[in-house]
């Protein structure tokens, strides 16, 4: 059964959703003018979701009642997969910025794409180019739009959370925004980071109350607090 399974991935899902990439990245691109539009927001959403429908990923999203409508907030999720963002992307329902490695903005057409959706690359390697981009994702986050932040800053090794990144907490803090933990459970059961293949199972996003970074008296007290909260959601 296996084997049928990863035949049918590469033969049949995978050519289809790299047909599907390519033309949501040209759409991305032709919609540049309206790079934070709603319509659009839901053709990459429906991209994003073709990936787990076509490889039989259920996703299922709890706490969408934790969301304000047109309140821009910063997102910070745990990282267990690359079906993270294909899940997060698909099933928010908000507009929002990826902050993401600068080594995907060399992905032909993609990099291209994210770049006119708006979504910002950072280097991390240079401390003054990355807090350029931090700057840069500050001066979206309003009328609605958010972020989301992976703050361990790569998928896990094992399946166990890592230690939270300052980004994502600097950004909130400076902004005055509040900050909304997810909680995601399963992505690394469907395909970690070593895997070439998709294995289905269940996904599970749990949407946390939001979290007013200030309550906190330092910054440290508040990144080890948001990180409590999705350890404490997990299953």
């Amino acid at each position: 059964m296996s084997k049928i399974r990863v035949l049918y991935q590469y033969l049949i899902a995978l050519p289809i959703l790299l047909v599907l990439t390519v033309l949501c990245a040209v759409i991305t691109l032709l919609a540049f003018p309206w790079k934070n539009s709603w319509w659009l927001n839901r053709v990459q959403a429906l991209w994003a979701r073709m990936w787990c429908y076509l490889t039989f990923v259920p996703v299922k999203m709890v706490g969408l009642e934790h969301i304000r409508q047109h309140q821009s907030y910063v997102f910070v999720a745990n990282h267990q997969s690359n079906f993270d963002i294909f899940v997060l992307y698909g099933w928010l329902p908000v507009v929002f910025k990826w902050l993401m490695k600068k080594e995907m903005s060399h992905i032909p057409v993609v990099g291209l794409a994210c770049r006119a959706a708006g979504h910002i690359f950072i280097d991390r390697r240079h401390a003054k180019a990355a807090t350029h981009s931090l700057q840069a994702v500050e001066e979206q986050l309003k009328d609605g739009v958010s972020t989301v932040i992976f703050p361990e800053g790569t998928r896990s090794h094992d399946g166990q959370m890592g230690a939270f990144k300052r980004g994502a907490f600097q950004i909130a803090w400076d902004l005055n925004l509040p900050v909304i933990p997810i909680c995601l459970d399963g992505c690394y059961q469907v395909m970690n980071r070593f895997a070439k293949s998709v294995t289905p199972h269940p996904v599970t996003a749990t949407i946390l109350p939001e979290m007013d970074l200030h309550q906190y008296a330092t910054m440290e007290e508040s990144i080890q607090a948001v990180r409590g909260a999705i350890a404490a959601a997990q299953h």
